[in-house]
C-alpha cells in the first residue's frame, strides 16, 4: 500500500472520517488503530513483524520509565535500551552482505521489517532524550506506541522527535478547511514529483546503471545527473505525501528538505538534505563524540565516524561505507582548502560578483554530490568507481547532440516533459529560497483559479506521469533503507 496506490486513499479516507467523528479526547486512538492496521498491511499480514514493532516500542518505553524511577541505574537502563534497539538493526542491515560473501542468503523470515531503520532511530532518540532529562517519559504505553507507529512517516520518515510530534498526536484536532486543503496540495505535489520526475528519470537511470559497461562516458554523466534528481524527487515526494497526509488531520510533520541542490558547499548540502537524519546524526553521534569542541583533528575524526554511521545506516556493503566517508572527506577537504581557494581566486582574478560566485559554488557542490550518488546507485563500489573513471577515459560527448539519448527508454517527447518538470521543480525551489510559500499563494487566489489549478495539475499528472509495469508506480527508493 504505497502513497500512490488507490487502496491507500480508501484507507486514508476511512481513517480521516473516523478521526473527525470520534470525540476529541479519543481521536488519538483512531490514529493508533489505523497506524497498526496500515503497518500490518504493509508487512503482508505478518504478525511477527508487527510484533517486532510493538515489542521494540514496549522495551524502550519500559526502560525509559525505569530511568526516571531508578535514577541511580539510569545509565544501565539507557545502555540496555540502546543495545536492544541498535544491535538488531545492525544485524539485519549487515548480515545479508556478509552472508552473500559466502554464497548464502538471509532467511526470508529474518528480513528487516518495514520502516525498521526509521523507527529504530526514533526509539534511540527518545531513550537518550529521557536520559538527558530533555523529555518526560510517556506513562501510557499505547500513546507512546502511536508516536512510534504513526502511519504517514513510519515508512520513510521524516524521523520525528518525541517532543515535536507526540503532543500533536495526542491532541484532538478540529477540522480546519485551510489546513486540510494545504495537506491536499502537498499530496498533489507529491504525485507530480513521483510520477512526472522520479519515475520518468528512473527509466534512463536504470538503463545505464543496469547495463554498465555497455553505457559509459557521457552516458554515465547523464545518468548521474538524472539519478541525483530522481532520488531527490522520489524522497521529497514521499516526505510531501507524509506531511500532506498528516495535515489532513491537523498534524504538522517537520520539513525534511530545504532545496539541497541550491547548497553552496557539501556542509550546506547536509543542512538541507534529509534534515531529520542529519540532525539525528549530529545530536546523537557527532556531539556526543565531542563535536568540534576538542580541536581540529578530533573534529575531523568525529566527522568521519558520523558519516561512516550514515553510510552503514543506508545499507550493507563497502559502497555505502565509502559513500558516507566520501562525504566526510569532502567536508574535511573543504575546510583545509578554503584558504587555498581564496588565494587562487585572487590570483586568477576570477569574477567576484556574488551571483556568479554563488552559482559556481552551487555547480561545484552539485558535481561532488553527484559523483557520490553514482557510487551510491551502482551495483558495487568497484563498478561505481569504474563508472566515474569512464567519465574522463571514454570521450563520447557527441551522444548529447545526436539521437543516442533517445535509445535509453524515453522518446524525445518524454525527454521534453521530463525537462519541463525539472524546470518546474527548479522554479519552485528558487521561489521557496526567497521565502515564498507557494501553497499560501495558491490558497489566496480566486476560487476559479484555485480549482483550475487543482484540475489542471491532476490531469497533467494523469496524462504525462510515468508508470511502472502494470500501471503501478515504482517503489519509493528510500523504502529500501
Amino acid at each position: 500500500m504505497a502513497f500512490v496506490s488507490f487502496t491507500f486513499y480508501i484507507f486514508l479516507a476511512v481513517v480521516v472520517l473516523a478521526y473527525y467523528l470520534v470525540p476529541c479526547r479519543w481521536r488519538w486512538t483512531t490514529l493508533l488503530v489505523g497506524s497498526l492496521g496500515f503497518y500490518l498491511y504493509l508487512s503482508d499480514g505478518s504478525l511477527a513483524k508487527l510484533g517486532i514493532l510493538v515489542g521494540s516500542a514496549l522495551i524502550c518505553w519500559f526502560l525509559a520509565l525505569l530511568q526516571r524511577q531508578t535514577p541511580g541505574l539510569k545509565r544501565l537502563w539507557l545502555g540496555v535500551a540502546l543495545a536492544a534497539s541498535a544491535l538488531p538493526l545492525l544485524l539485519l542491515k549487515e548480515a545479508p552482505f556478509f552472508l552473500s560473501r559466502g554464497g548464502q542468503t538471509l532467511p526470508q523470515w529474518l528480513a528487516a521489517p518495514v520502516g525498521f531503520s526509521f523507527y529504530t532511530l526514533q526509539l534511540i532518540a527518545y531513550t537518550v532524550d529521557v536520559y538527558r532529562a530533555q523529555t518526560d517519559p510517556q506513562k501510557n504505553y499505547f500513546k507512546f506506541l502511536l508516536f512510534v507507529s504513526f502511519f504517514p512517516q513510519i515508512i520513510q520518515g521524516p524521523i520525528p522527535r518525541y517532543n515535536q510530534l507526540a503532543p500533536q498526536l495526542l491532541e484532538g484536532h478540529r477540522f480546519e478547511e485551510r489546513t486540510f486543503v494545504r495537506g491536499f496540495l502537498l499530496i498533489l505535489w507529491g504525485f507530480f514529483l513521483k510520477l512526472c520526475i522520479a519515475d520518468k528519470a528512473a527509466v534512463v537511470v536504470n538503463t545505464v546503471f543496469d547495463q554498465y559497461p555497455t553505457y559509459q562516458g557521457a552516458y554515465v554523466l547523464v545518468a548521474g545527473i538524472l539519478y541525483s534528481f530522481q532520488l531527490y524527487a522520489d524522497f521529497l515526494s514521499c516526505t510531501s505525501f507524509a506531511q500532506g497526509t498528516a495535515e489532513l488531520v491537523g498534524i504538522h510533520l517537520s520539513d525534511n528538505f530545504h532545496r539541497p541542490y541550491l547548497a553552496t558547499s557539501v556542509q550546506d548540502f547536509w543542512r538541507r538534505w534529509h534534515i531529520s537524519l542529519s540532525s539525528w546524526l549530529k545530536d546523537y553521534i557527532y556531539i556526543p563524540l565531542g563535536g568540534n569542541r576538542k580541536g581540529t583533528l578530533r573534529k575531523f575524526g568525529n566527522l568521519l565516524v558520523t558519516f561512516a554511521v550514515s553510510g552503514i545506516w543506508h545499507g550493507a556493503g563497502y559502497k555505502f561505507l565509502f559513500w558516507g566517508l566520501l562525504h566526510g572527506f569532502y567536508q574535511i577537504a573543504g575546510a583545509l582548502l578554503a584558504p587555498v581557494r581564496r588565494t587562487l581566486g585572487r590570483f586568477l582574478q576570477l569574477p567576484s560578483h556574488p551571483l556568479v560566485h554563488r552559482a559556481c559554488q552551487r555547480l561545484m557542490t552539485f558535481i561532488l554530490v553527484m559523483l557520490a550518488w553514482i557510487i551510491f546507485r551502482a551495483d558495487s563500489l568497484s563498478i561505481g568507481l569504474s563508472m566515474i573513471r569512464s567519465l574522463v577515459t571514454v570521450p563520447n560527448l557527441w551522444i548529447l547532440t545526436n539521437d543516442a539519448l533517445f535509445t535509453l527508454g524515453l522518446v524525445w517527447k518524454e525527454w521534453g516533459i521530463l525537462l519541463f518538470c525539472l524546470g518546474v521543480l527548479l522554479a519552485a525551489s528558487l521561489w521557496q529560497e526567497r521565502g515564498i510559500v507557494i501553497r499560501d499563494k495558491i490558497l489566496e487566489a480566486p476560487l476559479v483559479v484555485r480549482w483550475a489549478f487543482y484540475i489542471g495539475t491532476i490531469l497533467f499528472v494523469m496524462v504525462f506521469g510515468t508508470y511502472g509495469f502494470g500501471f503501478d508506480a515504482q517503489a519509493f527508493i528510500y523504502g529500501g533503507f
